[in-house]
C-alpha cells in the first residue's frame, strides 16, 4: 500500500446505454480545486488495488474493477462492512430526500456504512444523515480527489476526507469528462454490498449503477414509489432482472453480510 501527496492545487456502455445529454448539461458547473484551509495542510492519499481495499475478486467482479484506487480519510482499510449505496436523482424532489435521509438514518443506526456519490440531491441528503446520525459514510467521486464536483459540496467532501473516507479511481491531473461518472457508479456498484435506488428518472446516471449492481450478483432495491410510477420503464425491466421492491429500510438489512470480518468468524466457531 502506497501513500502519495496531493499538491494543494493543482467504454463506457451498459444496458441503460452512453451517458445521458442531461449529464453533459449538468456538468456545465464545473468541477473546482479543492479549497485551502487557514492552515494548508496536502491531503494524505492512499493508493490502493481493490485487493487491498475490498479483499479478493471473483471474476465477474474484476472485469470492470479499476486496476489502482486512490482514498483519503480515516476509515480503516479493507473496508468495513456492511455497506449500502443510497443513490438517486441530482434534482430530487422533496419526498426523495426525505425517504433518502429516512432510510440512512435507519441503517446508520445499525452500523451500516453509507455509500454515495457525492452529487446533490439524493446522495447529499445520503451522506449528510448518516454523520449526522454518528454513522459512517463513503464518498466515490467521478473526479480526482483534489476536485470537487459540483461546486457546492465543497465542504461536504472536506468533511469526508476528514471524517470518514473518499475514494477515487481517476489520479491527480486525469482529465474530468462526463463518461467518468458512468465508470464511478460501476465502482461504487462494486464497493457496495447492496445499492439502493431512491427516485430515478429514465435517463439518471443511478441506472448505470443499478444495471451493474444486478452483473455483480449483487442486491439491488427499488424504493416502492419509483416502482409505482407508471410513467417509468426502467423499474419493471430490473425488477425482471432480480431487483426488489424495497417498502421498509430494515429488509435491507436481511441481505448483508456481517459486519464481523472472517478472523473473528473463525475464532467464534
Amino acid at each position: 500500500m502506497k501513500r502519495v501527496v496531493i499538491p494543494a492545487r493543482h467504454r463506457s456502455r451498459n444496458q441503460a446505454g452512453m451517458f445521458s445529454r442531461r449529464a453533459i448539461d449538468l456538468w456545465s458547473e464545473g468541477p473546482i480545486d479543492m479549497p485551502h484551509k487557514r492552515n494548508p495542510m496536502e491531503a494524505q492519499i492512499r493508493t490502493l488495488t481493490p485487493l487491498e481495499l475490498l479483499g479478493p475478486l471473483n471474476d465477474v467482479e474484476r472485469k470492470y474493477a479499476p486496476s489502482t484506487l486512490f482514498s483519503a480519510g480515516p476509515m480503516e482499510i479493507p473496508l468495513p462492512r456492511p455497506r449500502v449505496a443510497i443513490i438517486g436523482s441530482r434534482k430530487a424532489s422533496a419526498k426523495g430526500l426525505s425517504t433518502a435521509a429516512h432510510i440512512a438514518s435507519v441503517l446508520s443506526k445499525r452500523e451500516v456504512v453509507i455509500v454515495s456519490g457525492l452529487a446533490e440531491g439524493i446522495d447529499t441528503a445520503a451522506h449528510e444523515t448518516a454523520m449526522r446520525e454518528g454513522g459512517r459514510t463513503i464518498a466515490v467521486l467521478g473526479t480526482p480527489l483534489n476536485r470537487v464536483y459540483p461546486q457546492k459540496n465543497s465542504q461536504l467532501q472536506q468533511e469526508i476526507m476528514t471524517n470518514h473516507l473518499v475514494i477515487s479511481q481517476f489520479p491527480v491531473g486525469y482529465p474530468i469528462q462526463p463518461k467518468n461518472f458512468v465508470m464511478r457508479n460501476r465502482t461504487m456498484a462494486l464497493i457496495s454490498n447492496a445499492s439502493i435506488i431512491v427516485e430515478a428518472g429514465e435517463t439518471s446516471g443511478s441506472l448505470h449503477q443499478g444495471w451493474e449492481a444486478l452483473r455483480l450478483g449483487r442486491p439491488l432495491f427499488i424504493w416502492k414509489s419509483i416502482v409505482a410510477d407508471s410513467s417509468l420503464s426502467w423499474p419493471k425491466k430490473m425488477l425482471r432482472f432480480g431487483a426488489l421492491v424495497l417498502t421498509d429500510p430494515k429488509h435491507v438489512l436481511e441481505v448483508l453480510p456481517s459486519s464481523k470480518g472472517i478472523s473473528q468468524i473463525v475464532m467464534q466457531i
